[in-house]
């Protein structure tokens, strides 16, 4: 079993960019550039590792390789965007993992990649690239190759090698229980539960019982052998159920207008883990957002319109304009959930706006976007 974390740190002490690993300060595939050089290394690394893992690492400097982190990225659906643009897509799975020194919500995001065997190609355009478009690793660098495509296994003993040493052992399993049980999460309610006598999952979160079910918020979920983060959220409420198999997290989020606030259930989240020391995640989108009057929603999106208008020009917001923004991530994907598709656009430009002026709203914001990049990616 692989500790997540101590593969980052080989990859990192170990290695520079190469054919079978990459790194990056950050990555924002909310954004079509953003989108299109993520696809682009994901084919490269793909086609020049057909016979191992390939890695990309986010939330490093890369100068000095320091672990400066990048916030919680929350999409389980990531394998649907590369299947949407790749051809002969790789299996690639996006994984959050915690440092001990990085501040609570930052995490080092890793890309694990795995190719089918088969030449990976862009499938259409995207940004700057055309559809067709082959990528190989040469040396650090993703390049479009054109003729002499051949997948080469070049990298396998020395990703194997690296694996090797990224073992996973019971005193760092042990370790982390108690890391997690007593220093970082001492204020919450927390708990664990042992499969299959080999896995060990942590939960904590602030727990509240309605009727029969208990529901957390501020919940953080941990795999502890492998160092992987499997949710964390300081805004939406989950609810946790396991039996001997398997692990099930429901996550909700509270939406509504004018303070009519309810919670809806979002996405499902099971964790099967079987008898051979593998484990498999599945999500499944069970969200219905709320339909409200298009009237109504016309005249809040212009409202949310015009306070960034005046936070674009520095404009001093009136007491009714302060409660309006405090709701703008949430209306806006109200309305986005509406049909409103450019409230998207705005929420893209309230984040840099806000990010300079409210940080309470601006992480509100960032919760918003990432329960639109679950819709739009399901």
């Amino acid at each position: 079993m692989i500790n997540k974390r101590l593969l980052v740190k080989n990859l990192l002490a170990h290695n520079d960019e190469n054919s079978f690993y990459d790194k990056k300060r950050f990555i924002n595939i909310g954004h079509k550039e953003g989108k299109a050089k993520f696809l682009k290394h994901v084919c490269a690394l793909a086609n020049s590792n057909p016979k191992n893992h390939s890695f990309i690492v986010i939330g490093v400097e890369d100068e000095d390789n320091k672990i400066v982190g990048v916030d919680f990225f929350d999409d389980s659906k990531i394998q649907n965007l590369v299947n949407a643009y790749l051809d002969n897509p790789p299996l690639i799975a996006y994984e959050n993992i915690p440092f001990p020194h990085l501040e609570e919500g930052r995490v080092v995001g890793l890309v694990t990649i795995k190719s089918n065997g088969k030449v990976c190609a862009l499938r259409k355009n995207i940004w700057k690239y055309y559809g067709g478009s082959v990528f190989f690793r040469e040396g650090s660098i993703s390049m479009p190759k054109a003729f002499d495509i051949e997948l080469k296994d070049l990298n396998s003993k020395a990703v194997a090698t690296i694996e090797q040493h990224a073992r996973n052992n019971i005193e760092l399993t042990l370790d982390g229980v108690i890391d997690f049980l007593n220093n970082r999460h001492k204020d919450l309610e927390s708990s664990y539960k042992v499969f299959k006598e080999q896995f060990v999952v942590c939960w904590a979160g602030n727990a509240k019982k309605v009727k029969d079910k208990t529901y957390f918020s501020r919940v953080d979920i941990e795999l502890i052998n492998e160092q992987v983060k499997l949710f964390f959220s300081t805004l939406d409420e989950v609810t946790v159920a396991f039996n001997e198999d398997t692990f099930t997290t429901i996550e909700y989020v509270r939406l509504g207008l004018a303070n009519k606030l309810k919670y809806y259930p979002l996405e499902k989240m099971n964790i099967t883990f079987e008898d051979n020391g593998t484990y498999q995640i599945q999500s499944e989108l069970i969200f219905d957002p709320p339909k409200y009057d298009k009237k109504t929603l016309y005249h809040i999106f212009n409202t949310n319109n015009a306070i960034l208008r005046k936070l674009e020009k520095n404009i001093a917001l009136k007491p009714n304009d302060k409660e309006d923004l405090s709701h703008l991530p949430a209306t806006y994907l109200i309305c986005f959930l509406n049909g409103f598709e450019e409230a998207k656009i705005q929420m893209e430009k309230a984040r840099v706006l806000l990010k300079k002026t409210n940080q309470e709203v601006h992480h509100s914001l960032k919760e918003s976007l990432r329960i639109l990049r679950k819709v739009k990616y399901s």
